[in-house]
């Protein structure tokens, strides 16, 4: 018992969770108000505006600096783990979308030329074990804009809870 009540009061832990939280309803509300249809992926997927993660460590860097203060151990480490994320949901993960939708569109182009070539059927054969897989996920980085957003409002999380 002790162990969720020290869990349920972790207030670096509660301002993280609520940073992911709050990005995530906007990040689907303005895909609703953009695309005029609702997307349970937005409410839960990565990618998009804003920046979930960036919410969610700059969240708990707020509530680690304000309530431990600029000299702890807990705000050193909330503060690294923050620039990490931000830093790789901008690079490695942006350029992962990116190559992705290329990958996406090649596959679509292929798969418009097999078709051409229908009346060979060993074409449709190899091509069709090929691309039978799901395409691949476009929303897993962001742009700097992204993250910057998701970085303000963990920042306006973390000072609102503390």
């Amino acid at each position: 018992m002790d162990l969720l009540n020290e869990l349920l009061s972790n207030r670096v832990l509660a301002a993280g969770i609520c940073g992911w939280a709050s990005a995530q309803v906007i990040k689907a509300i303005l895909y609703t108000i953009l695309h005029r249809e609702f997307s349970l992926e937005r409410l839960f997927g990565d990618g998009g505006m804003p920046s979930g993660h960036s919410a969610t460590v700059s969240a708990m860097a707020m509530m680690s600096l304000l309530h431990y203060g600029v000299g702890s151990f807990e705000f050193a480490i909330s503060a690294m783990l923050a620039i990490i994320v931000m830093h790789d949901a901008m690079g490695v993960r942006l350029e992962t979308g990116k190559q992705a939708e290329v990958i996406n569109e090649l596959t679509t182009l292929i798969e418009e030329i097999v078709d051409d070539f229908n009346n060979e059927e060993t074409w449709e054969k190899k091509f069709q074990k090929v691309f039978s897989e799901d395409k691949l996920k476009e929303y897993v980085g962001h742009t700097p804009l992204q993250v910057a957003a998701g970085g303000a409002l963990g920042l306006l999380i973390g000072w609102l809870m503390h």
